[in-house]
């Protein structure tokens, strides 16, 4: 048997740990992570013919390990000339690989037995087999189902917690037979989880999965890589040490030679010390690694804490929960008591004290009694990933500074090809203005353009970008709707597309990596004025519309712009086309406290009732959502909105029409002209949204492909107008003739780290009933009543979707729900 140890990773979710050093060298007990697997393949399926696939930093890999006799084994390196993907790079190893192979990430720290996997794969003749286990926080990896065979019936690479379907995930441990190489391109961009298993799966080869209980870590953040550390010191797993073991004051010790350890030290816990270590007197160790050439001068404290190596540490300095990397100097009396990460080349002047969980970033130099109370990259917290759904948001002026900006703007513009264009756009508030600035000029850096139409609403700065060919994407600013401390920068394709999950990863790494191209100051980028986006925005919709018919009908409509960015557009639209209106908050404020939705419902629902108005429109300040109230002066709650259009278009339509919709949306209503599609609205591509006349959802953002493939409320309230006018009909009479079945949505709180289990359970809960999981689990009780479960993607809690033929069922069916949800969290 043979080994591929896979050891080509960029570390990003995992910085700044992994700034010069790649992710399988990060030293746990003073040996790289991969040493740990090498040891663990040779001791215990006696594995010495051992293939290493590299590509970050190959150099820092091969100076280690050479050829690897020093550990007893032969070590072969293969490095793509490219990011090829997991499979894609071990068919750079095809003439290697000529017997059965065990393949390993070398960034895991695990105690599995591999003998066990071994004999599972030979007692199934299997071709390809998959270790599994369960897990906590299934996102960042391969959910799988197998039968009772232990055979893979289902397999998800990385889902979103909507996607989750289980919280056993695929280990990156695969024991494979050489026949399946054949199944794997060679120069082509092909992964195991994403490709390789799918086509397996297709031509009906089947993949064993073999479940394991016991220690399995991805190291994939800083918390992970302190929390190995922890659970070694707490004995749950069990790896080899280096040195000389030693009992002293009932603490054990590993020693290295040449190392400096004088009587008046106190020890607690396992103490680990590589070659060379200094500590002085009055010193206090306790739970802690240190690495070569460290010194730690007198009374001071090292707590649960990792020194890498070449660190001086000086006097009465107290660090607990540490993570201080290589070459770093920190001086007398600086405290860490609640934790601190300091990468590489750091000098920490004297009696600097640091808040809790900072992260310091390579190359810092930090002022003598300074209190660090602040991430020098990214926020009061480490996050491993600062997009949300293709848009980064933060606190204005504190997360999101001007420095964070201009970096973004860097990365971003770096991923981009020099002498491109994109439009930057923004809303009035000052907040914005600000950041585009400093957005801006980080583009420009890198040799990109920029179109700039000013202050235009992201809805019409999208539909320009989608008809514009010349622009390869475009970026909106805006402050939060609905918490004004807060600014958003949001991300478009050229299509006028979110940015997909593996365009916001790109950016990332280059953003974490500080990866930035800088032209040359002929390159610069240059900056040009577009006035025209909101004309043109205009003359489209008015164009599109039916005038005639506007001014011929007796529409009278009243419209609460909401203080938003359409205020210099609504009202051009509105009176060029015609239609008899009322338009309230039309002005542009940055004084305005709250954003009080329900004061603007309740004036709305008296204006239509007070004028006798066909209906009111509140157009949300951003253009991309829409609230409706209909002629008695009923506010249309969101879902039935999304019913009421719906019906509208199913009565006025000669032809067959595709609408596409959320998994959850309600469908106990049945159409004679609409083909309806219920999918997870993310990653569709522009072709696929064309082929659907309507995308929707239930929380008032509608998109006709007719005129454009994003969420628009301006153009959205217009259909709406010509769908009542040529079907002839009041909104309220169509909100009343809708069957009468109930509809709501509730949160339950859940742990992130229980949101897979609760998964599984459901799944498992549905067994013998009609169920879904496209989006979540969605659980038929008869024919019309179900309810639907979707984690939250980023917050503590369970999305409950339940549809019923009234509100006592609903209520029942979210009761008994609840109570087992409730009961498996606490399991």
């Amino acid at each position: 048997m043979k080994a591929i140890v896979l050891a080509g990773g960029f570390g990003t979710r995992i910085q700044p740990l992994t700034n010069s050093i790649p992710k399988p060298m990060l030293p746990i007990l003073n040996r790289p992570m991969m040493e740990h697997i090498i040891l663990k393949l040779r001791d215990e399926l006696g594995i010495t013919e051992i293939a290493v696939l590299l590509y970050f930093k190959p150099e820092i890999i091969k100076d280690y390990f050479k050829d690897g006799k020093d550990l007893g084994v032969n070590i072969t390196y293969f490095q793509p000339d490219d990011d090829y993907g997991t499979a894609g790079a071990v068919a750079f190893a095809r003439e290697f690989l000529d017997e059965t192979f065990i393949i390993v990430s070398g960034d895991l720290v695990t105690n599995f037995d591999f003998k066990k996997i071994k004999k599972f794969h030979e007692k199934k003749k299997s071709k390809l087999t998959i270790t599994l286990t369960s897990v906590e926080n299934p996102l960042q990896f391969g959910v799988v189902i197998t039968d009772e065979d232990e055979r893979i019936v289902r397999f998800l690479e990385k889902p979103s917690w909507g996607e989750v379907f289980s919280d056993t995930i695929n280990t990156g441990i695969y024991v494979i037979e050489p026949e399946i190489l054949d199944y794997i391109p060679y120069k082509q961009d092909f992964d195991f989880a994403k490709d390789l298993f799918p086509s397996l799966m297709a031509e009906e080869i089947p993949l064993w999965g073999y479940s394991l209980e016991g220690y399995w870590r991805d190291v994939g953040n800083p918390k992970s890589y302190r929390d190995v550390y922890k659970d070694i010191f707490d004995e749950q797993i069990k790896l080899s040490f280096k040195g000389e073991e030693k009992n002293i004051s009932n603490a054990k010790v590993f020693m290295e030679e040449n190392v400096e350890l004088p009587e008046k030290v106190r020890l607690k816990g396992t103490v680990v010390l590589g070659k060379n270590v200094s500590i002085a007197e009055g010193v206090t160790l306790k739970d802690c690694v240190l690495g070569d050439n460290v010194k730690v001068k007198k009374h001071s404290e090292v707590l649960d804490s990792i020194i890498w190596e070449n660190t001086s540490i000086g006097a009465k300095v107290k660090l607990n929960n540490s993570v201080i990397c290589n070459d770093n100097i920190i001086k007398d009396e600086v405290k860490a008591p609640y934790g601190v990460t300091i990468a590489e080349d750091c000098e920490i002047n004297k009696k600097v004290s640091f808040e809790k969980d900072i992260i310091i970033w390579p190359e810092k130099i930090v002022e003598a009694s300074s209190v660090v109370s602040t991430n020098i990259i990214w926020g009061n917290k480490y996050k491993s990933s600062i997009f949300e759904n293709g848009s980064v948001i933060g606190r204005t002026n504190v997360e999101l500074s001007c420095q964070m900006s201009t970096k973004l703007a860097e990365a971003f513009g770096s991923t981009l090809p020099v002498g491109s264009s994109i439009y930057i756009s923004r809303d009035y508030h000052n907040t914005s203005f600000m950041l585009k600035r400093a957005f801006l000029s980080g583009i420009l850096s890198t040799g990109v353009n920029v179109v700039d139409p000013k202050n235009v609403p992201s809805n019409v700065m999208r539909h320009s970008l989608s008809k514009n060919g010349n622009i390869i994407a475009g970026v909106h600013l805006r402050q939060s709707v609905y918490d004004s401390t807060q600014t958003q920068i949001i991300f478009y394709t050229n299509e006028g597309l979110l940015l997909d999950s593996k365009l916001s990863q790109a950016i990332e790494r280059v953003f974490f990596r500080e990866n930035f191209r800088r032209v040359n100051h002929l390159e610069i980028g240059s900056v040009c004025e577009d006035n025209q986006l909101r004309e043109n925005y205009i003359k489209q919709i008015i164009n599109s519309s039916d005038i005639k018919m506007f001014q011929s009908s007796e529409l009278k409509v009243a419209v609460d712009i909401m203080n938003g960015s359409t205020s210099d557009i609504y009202p051009v639209i509105i009176n060029e086309l015609g239609i008899e209106n009322i338009i309230l908050n039309a002005h542009q404020t940055e004084k305005r406290k709250a954003f009080d939705i329900v004061k603007f419902q309740q004036n709305m629902q008296d204006i239509v009732r007070g004028v006798n108005l066909s209906c009111g429109f509140l157009i949300y300040p951003n253009g991309h959502k829409i609230q409706v109230v209909d002629d008695e002066g009923e506010l249309i709650y969101d879902y039935k909105m999304l019913l009421v259009m719906l019906q509208l278009l199913d009565i006025t339509s000669s032809k067959q029409l595709n609408i596409l919709l959320p998994a959850w949306a309600p469908d106990f209503v049945n159409y004679k002209n609409l083909n309806i599609t219920r999918a997870k609205l993310t990653n569709f591509k522009a072709d696929e949204l064309r082929e659907y006349d309507l995308i929707a959802d239930t929380d008032g953002h509608f998109a006709f492909s007719e005129f454009g493939l994003n969420k628009d409320a301006i153009f959205t309230s217009f259909k709406i107008l010509e769908l009542i006018q040529k079907a002839n009909v009041r909104l309220s009479k169509i909100v009343n003739n809708l069957p009468k079945f109930c509809f709501k949505g509730e949160n339950i709180s859940c742990p992130s780290s229980k949101k897979g289990k609760i998964m599984r359970k459901f799944l498992e809960d549905a067994k013998k009933k009609k169920s879904s999981s496209v989006d979540g689990v969605k659980i038929w009780i008869d024919e019309d009543q179900w309810i639907l479960m979707v984690p939250d993607q980023y917050a503590e809690y369970l999305n409950i979707y339940v549809q019923a033929e009234d509100e006592k069922t609903a209520g029942k069916i979210f009761y008994k729900y609840q109570d087992k949800i409730e009961k498996w969290i606490s399991e």
